[in-house]
């Protein structure tokens, strides 16, 4: 291997050697990972609350056609769905913020009991 290939792929494998730790250290805490789950799914509803904006004003012409009285349910689907993998896909940075006040919190709390 050139030097030019050993240093892209030696950081290569120190990220992904990083990310492996963090996930085990994050298996290992479960209250971690449930604030990370909650984090996650707070993200997920305020995309959901902002892509809900971008249907409002459609009238009742969808993608898919006339939506009907249905249509109300399929846009909520849509959305969530949407929301879901924004999210999914590394979110708007919402989910960071909120982990790291979370976990903040709470170690402020233990070491204050």
């Amino acid at each position: 291997m050139t030097a030019a290939l050993a240093l892209p792929a030696a950081n290569l494998a120190l990220g992904v050697a990083g990310k492996v730790v963090d996930g085990i250290a994050n298996a290992l805490d479960p209250a971690k990972a449930k604030a990370k789950k909650q984090a996650d799914d707070f993200e997920s509803m305020f995309l959901e609350q902002m892509t809900q904006h971008m249907f409002t004003n459609m009238g009742s012409e969808g993608p898919l056609g006339d939506n009907g009285t249905g249509g109300d349910v399929w846009r909520s689907q849509l959305t969530q769905a949407y929301a879901k993998q924004v999210q999914k896909a590394g979110g708007i940075g919402v989910s960071d913020q909120i982990l790291r006040e979370m976990l903040s919190l709470q170690a402020q709390a233990s070491t204050g009991a």
